[in-house]
């Protein structure tokens, strides 16, 4: 296989694998805003029962903030292996196209870090949001009781 396919491969995989990430984070995030503008609070007799429905789908928002500057990172890495493969096998390679390997190399970190920020804020936003249905919960038991 050519050096330069593998680049590219190597360059969409991770860029892929990192859209897809995002898209996942994306999603779950306004499920759960969906699913929260609708949850009849009153319906539920079990605190584990309500904690269950609120809290599913916030792992796939954390797992994608945790993870994402990860995928980013092999990305980086890999590309760096790359350059200096070329680099290797040239002998001649001039510091310009150097630099702009290892930078093409270092948009991967970028994206990894692009895709997690926003998932962590996600992530933040719906535990907050998590905790105050809760909230209402416990309150509405008391005015019940």
């Amino acid at each position: 296989m050519d050096i330069e396919a593998i680049k590219e491969a190597v360059d969409w995989g991770v860029m892929g694998v990192l859209a897809l990430m995002g898209f996942v984070a994306l999603w779950a995030y306004f499920e759960r805003l969906i699913f929260f503008r609708r949850v009849d609070l009153r319906s539920y007799r079990h605190k584990e029962a309500l904690e269950i429905d609120l809290t599913a789908n916030t792992t796939l928002i954390s797992s994608v903030g945790a993870n994402a500057p990860y995928v980013g990172l092999l990305g980086t890495v890999l590309g760096i292996i790359i350059t200096f493969y070329l680099l290797g096998q040239s002998k001649q390679m001039d510091a310009g196209s150097i630099m702009t390997s290892l930078s093409l190399a270092l948009k991967a970190t970028a994206m990894g870090l692009v895709v997690a920020i926003p998932a962590m804020l996600f992530y933040n936003h719906v535990v907050r949001k998590i905790e105050v249905l809760q909230n209402r919960w416990e309150i509405l038991q008391k005015d019940v009781a």
